[in-house]
C-alpha cells in the first residue's frame, strides 16, 4: 500500500500526518562503534534526516569515514556547531564528555540524541536538564527497546497475571578483557557495567514498575586479575518497593553468552521477556501466549532517528527526555552509593 493510500487510515485514527518537504540535517559527534554500527546507518536510512557532518577527535577515523559517506568533517565540535546548520546531533562520546558537547549543542539551539547514559550524577543530570529547558532544544536518550514491540508488550501481558510478586532481570555479555578502553577507567566512563550497558535494563525496570523505594548493590571488578581496571565488572542488586513487589537485577560484561530477560511473576501467572520473544505463562509453566520478532538490521536505529524527528516537530511525545532520565541516574547512583556503604539506600531521597 502507497503513503497516499494510508493518509485517510492515519487521519482517520487521530494521527498527525505531515508531507515532508526537507529532512532535517544531522551530524554525529564521536564515531566509534555505537555511531558507526547503528546511529550513522540509522540516519543513512532514515526518511526524516539527512547527515551532513561528522565529528571525531582522531583524525585518522575522520577521514576514513568522510571518504566513505562523502560528507563534511571536524575534529572539533564546537567548530562543526559553528560552520554547519544542524538541525539535531547525535552525540557518542566516552560518558565524561558527554556534558560539554550537550551543552554546546544547547549554546547553538541544536535538538540532541544522546547515547546512554543521560549524564554520570544526579546533580549533573539536573543541570543539564536546565540547559536544555533555558535553550528549548529537545534532548532523547537512546533507549531503543522502547521501540520494539515486544518491549512495549509487556505491560499488556502483566495486567493479565494477577498481582505482581517478584521481578528477576538479567542482562550478560562476555567482553574477553574488561580493562579495554575508556570504559574500563572510571574517570571516563563514570562506572562500568551498570551505568553503560546496564543503562537499558534500569530504564526497562523504571518504566514498567517505577523507582524502588529500596536497593542494596554489590559488584565486582576482579573477574580479570590480570587485568587493571576500576569499573565493576559484575553488579547484583536487590531491589523493593512498599507495595510488596522485589526482585534482582544481574548485569555482567563479563559472563557470557550474551543474554537479556525480565522475568514477572504474579500469583496467576507469569510474564517472560527475552530477547526477541515474550511470552505468558501459567505459574507452572505452561505457555499461555507468545511473541516474536525478527527485524532487518538497522530497522530499530531508523525508527528511532524518525521518533525523535518528530519529537522535534512536536508530532510525537520524548519518551526519554531529561526529566524522565533523572530517576534512571537516581537508581544508578543510588547502587554505587549502596556498594560503596553495603547499605540499602533509597534513590527516591536523591530527587
Amino acid at each position: 500500500m502507497t503513503e497516499l493510500a494510508q493518509l485517510p487510515l492515519a487521519r482517520q485514527r487521530g494521527l498527525q500526518v505531515v508531507e515532508r518537504a526537507t529532512k532535517l540535517r544531522a551530524g554525529v559527534v564521536g564515531l566509534g562503534k555505537q555511531a558507526l554500527e547503528d546511529h550513522i546507518p540509522g540516519l543513512l536510512g532514515s526518511d526524516a534526516a539527512e547527515l551532513v557532518a561528522i565529528c571525531d577527535s582522531s583524525g585518522e577515523v575522520l577521514r576514513e569515514q568522510q571518504y566513505k559517506l562523502k560528507v563534511s568533517g571536524y575534529t572539533d565540535a564546537e567548530a562543526m556547531f559553528a560552520a554547519e546548520q544542524l538541525d539535531l546531533v547525535v552525540v557518542c562520546v566516552p560518558h565524561n564528555e558527554g556534558r560539554r558537547i550537550v551543552e554546546l549543542a544547547a549554546v547553538h539551539g541544536i535538538h540532541v540524541l544522546k547515547e546512554k547514559p543521560f549524564a554520570t550524577s544526579v546533580d549533573e543530570a539536573k543541570q543539564l536538564a536546565d540547559a536544555c529547558k533555558k535553550a528549548d532544544i529537545r534532548l532523547m536518550v537512546t533507549l531503543q527497546r522502547r521501540f520494539n514491540p515486544i518491549y512495549t508488550s509487556f505491560p499488556q501481558l502483566a495486567d493479565q497475571i494477577g498481582t505482581p510478586m517478584m521481578v528477576n532481570a538479567a542482562y550478560t555479555i562476555h567482553t574477553t578483557d574488561p580493562s579495554e578502553g575508556w570504559r574500563g577507567r572510571s574517570e571516563q566512563a563514570g562506572g562500568g557495567c551498570i551505568i553503560d550497558m546496564g543503562y537499558h535494563l534500569v530504564d526497562m525496570l523504571l518504566w514498567y514498575f517505577g523507582l524502588p523505594d529500596r536497593l542494596l548493590a554489590d559488584m565486582s571488578v576482579s573477574a580479570r586479575p590480570d587485568r587493571s581496571y576500576d569499573t565493576e565488572d559484575t553488579a547484583l542488586i536487590h531491589f523493593s518497593y512498599d507495595s510488596g513487589l522485589y526482585g534482582s537485577l544481574l548485569l555482567s560484561r563479563f559472563i557470557g553468552p550474551k543474554a537479556e530477560e525480565i522475568r514477572l511473576i504474579g500469583n496467576k501467572g507469569i510474564v517472560h521477556l527475552e530477547r526477541g520473544r515474550i511470552r505468558r505463562l501459567t505459574n507452572g509453566g505452561d505457555v499461555v501466549e507468545s511473541l516474536s520478532r525478527k527485524q532487518a538490521w538497522p530497522s530499530a536505529a531508523v525508527s528511532q532517528i524518525n521518533h525523535f524527528c518528530r519529537v522535534i516537530e512536536g508530532m510525537r511525545e520524548n519518551v526519554s527526555g531529561p526529566s524522565e532520565n533523572l530517576t534512571h541516574l537516581a537508581f544508578i547512583q543510588s547502587c554505587y552509593e549502596s556498594a560503596r556503604s553495603r547499605a540499602h539506600v533509597n534513590p527516591k531521597e536523591l530527587l
